[in-house]
């Protein structure tokens, strides 16, 4: 059955947790946004496969189906079960964007999103992890939940890494970005 009717009273309940929580926790938000970008990032691996984008000879939505992954270990983390983002999988993204930095033109300004649908969609997705990073700084700060140092790192890269591929995405497109006129 898709439906428990155990929320119906505007409370959810967490891993480990006997006790249920209010739908608006601080810890339901970060769930929340968590949920959120990692269901968009389905959208983002749907359009970078249609377009059969490859970089370093991997698949970008290859790529985003890994990030996806991580992000499962996060929530999981997040809602209290014994999973931690290890030290490799910080290091695998960083690697990812200062390969993808090296392949672009420098960065002089900001960029006005839209270059391409998927372009976009990456910049969309971008915005939505800095939610969910924040969400989750949030539960760490409030200490209803310790975060691992490498999953508030992963956090902070993985809008590094849309960037980079919202970028890429463009770039493989032929389309150059365009600068605000700040008119």
């Amino acid at each position: 059955m898709l439906y428990t009717k155990r929320g119906d009273d505007g409370t959810t309940k967490t891993f480990g947790c006997d006790q249920r929580i209010s739908k608006s926790s601080a810890i339901a938000e970060a769930l929340g946004a968590m949920d959120e970008i990692n269901s968009f990032l389905g959208m983002c691996k749907i359009k970078s496969a249609e377009k059969n984008f490859v970089f370093n000879g991997e698949n970008i939505s290859d790529t985003v189906h890994g990030i996806q992954e991580t992000l499962f270990i996060i929530q999981a983390e997040l809602a209290g079960a014994d999973k931690k983002v290890g030290e490799e999988k910080v290091l695998e993204l960083e690697k990812l964007i200062n390969e993808i930095e090296i392949a672009m033109p420098p960065i002089k300004t900001f960029f006005i999103s839209g270059g391409t649908e998927l372009g976009a969609t990456f910049d969309v997705a971008r915005t939505m992890a800095r939610r969910a990073e924040r969400r989750v700084v949030g539960v760490s700060e409030e200490g209803q939940r310790p975060i691992g140092d490498n999953t508030k790192k992963y956090l902070n890269r993985l809008s590094s890494i849309l960037y980079a591929l919202a970028r890429l995405s463009n770039h493989l497109s032929g389309i150059v970005e365009t600068p605000p006129s700040y008119k």
